[in-house]
């Protein structure tokens, strides 16, 4: 099966890269300034000890030349509009979509353009970041990957999916509801980045000072609270493994979008945040905390945007 995966960045440089190892046929569907440095570096992963230089197969929107039966969307939301338009011409009637973003606003955007139908859920969970070589770091052992159908249950094309994907050097699962799967990372990371977002620093920074150790759990809870409302309630050990998250002493750990907001490079606010504080509205759930990391995030956007 012919892969294509939309960015070569932290997350979908790292997953095709590993693909590509297993003897998958993988392309990359890049920008052409990301073509230029992969061209003259290579791909490139380092961190935990090990170092890796594929020379990978790379295309541009101008040159695709047919339909790929599997496409990775592994861009930031910021870039979504762009990139759903530079792979139209790779999805034809028989394309499989996998998107890896946050948040669910995505799948709106991607059904729109190519058919729910053609569309699956996913989720992925990696630690990866990009240097300022353009090579990707690897932070952390984890890296996992969890597809399946919008509408829930089985089906042979999930089948055809977890062939191609799985036996490729990381975690890979089918979720028979991946809408929770993926409503459960979101209240992750809207906690991390927000923790990271109010105290302008890490976990460890928030918990070291009088009453830091309380803030995480709290915003946790008011994510949790739009996630069931929703009719997407986490599991109580789901959210006691997020709350344990943002209250470790000494942490070091941050959001991309965090990283991102301190390096004054646009973030993904309204995807994680925005939709996701109107959804509160819609609901009745109050949501304090959440409302000021977006506020916070917002300022940050428009100070950038006029740069």
């Amino acid at each position: 099966m012919r892969i294509l995966v939309v960015g070569a960045g932290a997350t979908g440089g790292y997953f095709g890269a590993q693909l590509q190892q297993a003897g998958r046929d993988v392309t990359f569907l890049v920008r052409p300034k990301r073509a230029d440095v992969l061209r003259e570096r290579g791909l490139r992963i380092t961190g935990l000890g090990t170092a890796t230089v594929l020379a990978p197969r790379l295309v541009t929107a101008a040159g695709i030349d047919g339909h790929y039966d599997v496409v990775l969307v592994s861009v930031k939301a910021t870039a979504l509009p762009a990139a759903i338009d530079d792979v139209a011409a790779a999805v034809g009637p028989r394309t499989t979509v996998i998107p890896f973003l946050n948040g669910l606003a995505h799948l709106d955007a991607l059904n729109e353009r190519f058919g729910a139908d053609a569309v699956l859920g996913g989720v992925v969970r990696v630690l990866t970041t990009l240097d300022a070589e353009g090579d990707i770091v690897r932070l952390g052992s984890l890296a996992e990957i969890v597809v399946g159908e919008q509408r829930g249950g089985t089906s042979p094309r999930l089948a055809q999916v977890a062939e191609v994907l799985s036996g490729a050097g990381f975690d890979f699962s089918l979720a028979p509801d991946i809408r929770s799967a993926m409503w459960h990372k979101w209240v992750f990371i809207s906690t991390v980045g927000a923790l990271n977002t109010l105290v302008r620093g890490s976990v460890g920074d928030a918990v070291a000072v009088p009453e830091g150790d309380r803030l995480g759990a709290q915003i946790a809870a008011e994510a949790a609270a739009v996630a069931a409302a929703s009719g997407y309630p986490v599991p109580k050990q789901t959210l006691d493994n997020v709350q344990a998250f943002v209250t470790r002493p000494g942490s070091a750990d941050t959001a991309s979008l965090y990283r991102d907001l301190i390096a004054g490079q646009p973030t993904e606010a309204e995807h994680i945040f925005g939709d996701l504080i109107a959804r509160a509205r819609t609901l009745g759930v109050r949501t304090p905390l959440l409302d000021a990391a977006t506020v916070a995030l917002r300022v940050h956007e428009k100070r950038i945007g006029g740069e």
